[in-house]
């Protein structure tokens, strides 16, 4: 019998307490000539395959026979699967084990795939470990302690201490633990997948290494993600620099902080380190800050990294890097003049790059770009259809949401599914503060496809929110198509901006226009409120209206 004569099959099992529950199950169903069966007492059902048009009630007197409950039986595809047949050791083995990993495994196993994750290192990968969670716990931090020592409300004699790193660190470390452990490993037994430790390389098209054992798969994920590039400039590698993830580890705060690159990371850890008391200077080779941004959104983030008393220089040549005596000096060229920064640390925020070195990639016949990235097709195969790729490893949009995307769609794509990534809409969060956010075209990218474009720039300074929290620098723009109004994009800079960017993000994706924003209501003093005031302002001064009007 073919592979394509078969149907996956899910049936909800009652009563099962254990792995001997399990086991019971799984014998039941395969003296029944049930195949590649799989069961779960945590979750309550079993996974098979069985020959197509047969009846499906002889499996379920079978699992009564030996004590349980069958319940709904519900068809989960009609082919196993797309990729070769033959005898292998899992249907899918994925390299790697951060967002991309296990969103990949959870699905797959839940469509009744063996699953194996291969790990080198630390579970979780990039954002629980060394990421997201904990930049933004120490942001809270750098921030609290920022208020303390100034804010905007005359009255309040508030004051702050000096900074215990270590603790904060410590404490940042055990948030980080207990992440990792509810939402990445605990989840291992949870699903039933297997983790296999150790480095992996492909030795051909189907076949991997891992600790001298050789492992077969219908299909492969890599999901290795990405880590932080090193710029080539002269003495660099010669002296002792940060990067974003030692740069969490530091324990005493330093009295000067120089920063190589001005990118997100460098900005959220430049102002991190500002609000805890270091002096910062932040370094970048274009003459202009966040060159991909509207023009717009960069005035407003230039202007509030240096109202808050960072150091911002465009324009960057770097000429050397030395150090002596524990002080790193940085010899650039800034408009054609020459200068020295000298800082206690320096930290290298110039870029990722993906991690792709030790698998070995070219023997089998996988293709990669010209920053190492692995090349993928819109369904995110590799030039080997047995091998897919997702998350950073593939140089997309960096976010863990966008990985985890990725690795559903993969999934579904090895058990034979045909879905394509769409990352049209993807929003972007930089968290400073204030934050900034942007979904869908700017408006240049508009133009450049050939829309005509109407805009509306809203300055904070007209968001009641923002006044009364007396901190007006920011904006809120959107970009839309002259003829109807439909909504291409939302940018904006301001506190809580990351929240606000979801509603923007379903107003760009669901093509709704700047009507229906202001048709919409808005909750009063909120920030969200911006979207619906900047839909106004197409044609409004609201500046001339009262409260809520519009």
């Amino acid at each position: 019998m073919s592979e394509r004569n078969k149907i996956r099959v899910r049936m909800e099992i009652e009563g099962m307490t254990c792995t001997g529950c399990e086991q019971h199950v799984v014998a039941a169903l395969k003296s029944a000539g049930a195949e590649d069966v799989s069961a779960s007492f945590r979750r309550g059902e079993a996974v098979f395959y069985v020959s197509e048009g047969q009846d499906l009630s002889e499996y379920a007197t079978v699992v009564e026979s030996v004590g349980y409950q069958p319940g709904q039986v519900e068809i989960l595809s009609t082919e196993r699967s797309d990729l070769p047949t033959g005898h292998h050791d899992y249907d899918f083995v994925i390299i790697g084990s951060g967002g991309a990993a296990f969103s990949a495994a959870i699905k797959a196993v839940e469509h009744g795939a063996r699953v194996a994750m291969i790990e080198r290192g630390t579970i979780g990968g990039t954002c629980v470990n060394i990421g997201c969670v904990p930049s933004k716990t120490m942001l809270r931090a750098g921030e609290v302690n920022q208020l303390a020592k100034c804010h905007p409300f005359s009255g309040l004699n508030t004051s702050a201490g000096e900074v215990d790193l270590g603790v904060l660190v410590q404490n940042k470390d055990q948030l980080v633990h207990e992440m990792r452990q509810k939402k990445y490993e605990s989840l291992i037994d949870e699903y039933g997948f297997e983790l296999i430790r150790g480095e992996a390389r492909f030795v051909d098209e189907k076949t991997i290494e891992v600790n001298g054992r050789s492992i077969t798969a219908h299909a492969f994920l890599i999901a290795t993600g990405a880590s932080p590039l090193i710029p080539d400039i002269a003495g660099l590698k010669d002296v002792q620099y940060l990067t974003s993830t030692s740069a969490l580890q530091l324990q005493e705060v330093p009295k000067r902080l120089a920063v190589i690159g001005s990118g997100y990371i460098a900005m959220e850890l430049g102002q991190l380190f500002h609000n805890l008391g270091s002096q910062v200077t932040l370094m970048q080779r274009s003459k202009r800050l966040l060159k991909e941004y509207d023009p717009e959104i960069a005035d407003a983030v230039e202007q509030f990294l240096t109202e808050q008393g960072i150091e911002l220089l465009k324009g960057v040549v770097y000429e050397r890097v030395e150090e002596a005596a524990g002080v790193k000096r940085i010899h650039i060229e800034v408009n054609g003049k020459k200068r020295i920064i000298e800082a206690d640390h320096l930290l290298v925020a110039a870029g990722r790059r993906p991690n792709t070195d030790a698998l070995h990639l070219e023997v089998a016949g996988v293709k990669v770009g010209s920053r190492g990235e692995v090349v993928v097709d819109e369904y995110l195969r590799t030039s080997n259809p047995r091998v897919y790729a997702a998350g950073d490893v593939t140089m997309g949009p960096q976010f863990v949401y966008v990985a985890a995307y990725e690795g559903g769609i993969v999934a579904d794509n090895v058990m034979g599914a045909n879905r394509k990534a769409d990352l049209r809409h993807v929003p972007a969060v930089t968290f400073t503060h204030p934050s900034i956010a942007t979904v869908g075209l700017t408006e240049a990218q508009a133009k450049a496809k050939g829309y005509q474009v109407k805009t509306s720039v809203l300055p904070l300074d007209a968001v009641p929110r923002a006044i009364v929290n007396r901190e007006t620098i920011g904006v809120f723009k959107l970009v839309a198509e002259a003829t109807n109004l439909r909504i291409l994009g939302v940018h904006v800079v301001a506190e809580n901006a990351g929240d606000v960017i979801y509603a923007a993000t379903l107003a760009v994706k669901f093509g709704l226009t700047v009507e229906d924003l202001r048709e919409s209501l808005a909750p009063y003093l909120t920030m969200a409120e911006g979207l619906k005031l900047a839909a106004l302002t197409f044609n409004k001064d609201v500046n001339k209206l009262s409260c809520c009007a519009g």
